[in-house]
C-alpha cells in the first residue's frame, strides 16, 4: 500500500515543481507538522472532561496529549492562572503522515452536509487551520462511550513561503476545497 508520503515524493514534488519553477527540491514545500489542539473551558467546573477529552485525543493521534493551562486570570470566567483548559498534540513524521491521510480519507467525508473545507484559513505563511465540531468523526472513537461531544482545532503546518503554494500543496494531497 502507498502512503501519502511516497505520493508526496514520487507524484505532489514533480507537479508543484513545474507550477512554481523551483530551481531545487529542497525549495518544494512539505508538511512541517500538524497541532490537534481541544480547548474545554467547561473543564474549569468539571475535571473529569478534562481526562476524558486527552484520552480520545490520544486515541486520535496515537500519541499522549500535553495539558495546556491558562495564561492569564480572567475573573469573569472564573478562571485563574494556571489551571487546566486543554489538550493538544503535536504530530510530526510519519503519524503526521498518517493522522493527515485518516483526516482526508476518513474523517472529513463522515461529517454531515460535507461540502469541502474552506480555503480562506491560511495564515499568509503558508500553514492551514481547520475548526471540527464533533470529535465523534474519528474513527477510534466510539460514540457510545462518549459522555461530551467535543470540538477541536487542526492545524496544519508547512514550509510553504505564501498561501498560494501551501493552499496548492494541500489540494494536491487531497485537501477537499471548497470552489
Amino acid at each position: 500500500m502507498s502512503t501519502l508520503k511516497d505520493y508526496y515524493e514520487n507524484e505532489i514534488v514533480p507537479q508543484l515543481t513545474e507550477t512554481f519553477q523551483y530551481k531545487n527540491r529542497m525549495q518544494v514545500p512539505k508538511l512541517d507538522k500538524v497541532i490537534l489542539n481541544m480547548g474545554l473551558g467547561e473543564a474549569i467546573q468539571n475535571i473529569k472532561i478534562l481526562d476524558s477529552a486527552a484520552e480520545e485525543l490520544k486515541l486520535i493521534s496515537g500519541q499522549k496529549p500535553v495539558i495546556t493551562r491558562a495564561k492569564k486570570s480572567i475573573a469573569a470566567f472564573k478562571l485563574r492562572t494556571g489551571m487546566p483548559i486543554g489538550c493538544m498534540v503535536t504530530l510530526r513524521r510519519n503519524r503526521m503522515y498518517d493522522f493527515v491521510n485518516k483526516l482526508l480519507n476518513i474523517a472529513l467525508p463522515r461529517v454531515r452536509d460535507f461540502r469541502g473545507v474552506s480555503g480562506k484559513a491560511m495564515d499568509g505563511h503558508g500553514n492551514y487551520s481547520l475548526g471540527i465540531k464533533e470529535h465523534i468523526i474519528f474513527p477510534e472513537i466510539d460514540y457510545d462511550k462518549i459522555d461530551k461531544i467535543k470540538g477541536m482545532n487542526i492545524t496544519v503546518v508547512t514550509t510553504a513561503e505564501t498561501d498560494e503554494e501551501g493552499k496548492e500543496l494541500l489540494r494536491l494531497m487531497g485537501m477537499p476545497f471548497r470552489n
